[in-house]
């Protein structure tokens, strides 16, 4: 009932904002002098002339029928303009339909979500484990959730709150007043997976959302190769390569065997740059472990190379070719990997290469702890406040590379805003995981607001299953707000 007078009073309030921007129209259009003043002086009694009783400057009613923008308006225009402009949804973690069961969807999947599950276990008994809760089938964690965290008590957290949000959006309010998980999944049982998809696309007002794809995942791989399964285009693919920036050779070293390449620098290029044309990726990306750094050393990626000039001044070290390295020749060694590569030496032999190759951007999650408590599974995941200088060195050192980067910690945002101010080759983008929240958001976007302008990506949904897409709407709300 909250909702609903929550919703009825935001309603009017549109309404009343459209009956100013209608009159504020009829009097533009009504005024001698051609319409209103753009931007009075209050110094001048709300003329325009540097002096007293100034002549007012005539302004000509726009022709096409367009919203004049007085302070009166402002808010009204600009909430409608961002309301109706499609979004796109730069990170997700959706499938298509035509991936079949890596499609997640329905109220099971929204409520086993690992946001909704580690909620729950802030309150469970403690006689029951998280181990004999994930033995249970999916829809028999999904009734505990439901049961702790919307029948015993409030759903007023923001995971909780997206559901809410989702469920209405869909219709489906009633069976949610009644608390009627039944109903709520035989509705889903009647839907149409392509269709269902396309109507939560046009309800949360998504042009396209793009999806994580991961080659070294061989469920993933199955449906790219060998032979790529056509999705809608409301879909597009990104490249994920952890395994890089983890420095897990061993696991790249599996994929490139499997796909019949070498399991050299160069075999794991070529690997990378079949995906490249197989995905046609928007970007490449990956989630860095909370312990990476990033070594400002660049001579440690040359070992043994033949390319090197001359290192016998004392240079800058952080500047790409300062100290006397050229551009890899043909059968160079600096270009082989070691016996044990770590993940500079990945990322500087075939990580970057790509990236540079392909004109594709990198992006990067930072501040993420996997397995902070590994009995919560996805949901036992953590945070960090990372040390940005480690950002800001891979900037200097490979310049022509575009990285796009969202951090977990809250600390972390204003400095990577200002980094974000000095290298033109980062692009921030989001409010990530812990830091979804709106009362972040709005803080995190005013500051970027403030020192970016528009340089930057307000916000991604993170979505798993289809539904979640929804919740972009409470998200909007926020954005709308700062602006």
């Amino acid at each position: 009932q909250a909702y609903q007078a929550q919703q009825a009073a935001a309603q009017q309030q549109q309404q009343q904002q459209h009956a100013v921007v209608q009159q504020q129209q009829q009097q533009y259009a009504a005024a001698p002098t051609g319409g209103p003043l753009g931007n009075p002086n209050p110094h001048t009694n709300g003329q325009t002339g540097g002096e007293p009783g100034a002549k007012r400057m005539r302004v000509e009613a726009p022709a096409d029928g367009s919203v004049v923008v007085t302070l009166a308006t402002v808010e009204a225009v600009v909430a409608k303009a961002v309301k109706e402009a499609p979004i796109v949804d730069v990170h997700t973690h959706l499938f298509p339909p035509e991936h079949g069961d890596l499609m997640l969807w329905g109220i099971d999947e929204l409520l086993t979500y690992h946001y909704l599950v580690a909620e729950f276990f802030t309150s469970a008994p403690m006689e029951l484990a998280p181990e004999e809760f994930f033995a249970l089938p999916k829809p028999n964690q999904a009734e505990l959730v439901w049961q702790a965290l919307f029948v015993d008590r409030a759903p007023i957290s923001e995971a909780t709150r997206g559901v809410v949000t989702v469920l209405v959006e869909l219709g489906l309010a009633d069976q949610l007043k009644a608390k009627n998980l039944i109903g709520i999944r035989e509705w889903f049982s009647q839907q149409d997976p392509v269709k269902h998809a396309e109507k939560v696309f046009a309800k949360a007002g998504i042009r396209y959302a793009v999806m994580t794809n991961i080659p070294f995942d061989a469920a993933e791989a199955a449906h790219w190769k060998p032979e790529k399964k056509e999705y809608s285009k409301r879909f597009r693919s990104a490249l994920r390569i952890d395994p890089l920036v983890k420095g897990d050779w061993e696991t790249v070293c599996v994929a490139l065997t499997a796909a019949g390449f070498p399991t050299t620098a160069e075999g794991a290029r070529s690997y990378l740059a079949d995906w490249v044309e197989t995905m046609k990726p928007e970007y490449l990306m990956a989630s860095t472990p909370h312990d990476f750094a990033f070594d400002d050393d660049p001579l440690a990626a040359f070992a043994a190379c033949s390319c090197i000039v001359s290192t016998s001044k004392k240079v800058d070290m952080s500047i790409p070719g300062a100290f006397g390295v050229k551009a890899h020749e043909g059968g160079c060694k600096g270009t082989e990997l070691s016996t044990s590569p770590d993940a500079i030496e990945l990322m500087e032999k075939i990580l970057i290469p790509v990236a540079e190759q392909h004109s594709l951007p990198i992006a990067i999650k930072i501040g993420a702890h996997r397995q902070l408590n590994p009995e919560l599974g996805q949901g036992g995941d953590g945070m960090v406040t990372a040390d940005i200088t480690d950002l800001a060195r891979m900037l200097k050192r490979y310049p022509k590379v575009k990285f796009l980067a969202t951090f977990l910690s809250k600390t972390n945002q204003h400095e990577a805003i200002v980094l974000a101010n000095k290298f033109r080759n980062l692009h921030i983008y989001g409010c990530w995981w812990y830091c979804n929240n709106p009362s972040i958001i709005k803080e995190v976007t005013t500051m970027r607001l403030e020192m970016l302008g528009f340089a930057f990506t307000a916000q991604h949904s993170d979505s798993v299953s289809g539904p979640e897409l929804s919740q972009m709407e409470s998200s909007g709300v926020v954005w709308r707000g700062v602006v």
